[in-house]
């Protein structure tokens, strides 16, 4: 690995379970007992805003009772030490990441301490129970919503995604199924850019084809070894 010099990380649900986060859909289909689709979409919301706007309440009091992993804490070391170009791209709404120390990074699936006025789509932080009709002090609308990416809506900064893939000599996606688009395209727009793809998961996911290498194991062992490798 002496010639990588620019690293993009793609981390997913899978890095934040062994914290005790549930992964984003469960082997029965459901988040947290819920059906995604009335929980994740636009349609949700405007039909039963009361349990959209609960349920992402009831996931922002469970950050409190959680902590980062090794597996976090490894990537925030790689952040410190990391004399190249180094972007962490998390499919999380958690915070893992910025408590174990990282600052190199980005959520395009959006923040649960975060709100967002759906009015005029101002973000702020935000710790505390969200109930529908919260007031923006932005605009004044009674328009706050949970800064979650629905399914049918677009992520959060893909043209910088991109722009870092196509700079990157090494891709590696860690915890992810594989499965939700667009960020189960990034392996292959790595590879298109020339960039070297390495996998991390517990299992074989839906996209391990298109890595040129899978590592299969607990996240909590896996990363740290690679940080180790990429340091030396």
């Amino acid at each position: 690995m002496t010639d990588i010099r620019n690293i993009v990380i793609l981390t997913g649900a899978g890095i934040s379970a062994e914290s005790g986060l549930a992964t984003f859909r469960g082997p029965d289909g459901l988040w947290e007992g819920h059906r995604v689709e009335d929980v994740c979409t636009p349609e949700a919301l405007a039909r039963n805003p009361a349990l959209v706007h609960r349920f992402y309440d009831e996931r922002r009091a469970k950050l409190a009772e959680v902590v980062p992993n090794p597996a976090h804490e490894a990537l925030a070391a790689l952040d410190r030490a990391w004399p190249g170009d180094l972007l962490i791209v998390t499919q999380n709404v958690d915070d893992l990441h910025e408590r174990a120390g990282a600052s190199r990074l980005l959520h395009m699936h959006g923040e649960l301490q975060s709100a967002l006025c759906a009015a005029c789509g101002k973000a702020v932080a935000w710790a505390d129970p969200l109930p529908p009709g919260s007031v923006c002090a932005g605009c004044g609308a009674p328009s706050l919503r949970p800064d979650i990416v629905f399914f049918g809506e677009m992520p959060y900064d893909m043209e910088r995604i991109e722009e870092a893939l196509a700079q990157a000599d090494l891709f590696v996606s860690i915890g992810t199924s594989g499965a939700v688009y667009p960020a189960a395209g990034f392996v292959q727009m790595a590879r298109h850019y020339g960039a070297r793809t390495l996998e991390l998961n517990l299992d074989p996911s839906a996209g391990s084809s298109y890595f040129e290498e899978s590592r299969l194991g607990p996240a909590s062992k896996l990363v740290p070894e690679l940080v180790s490798d990429l340091l030396g």
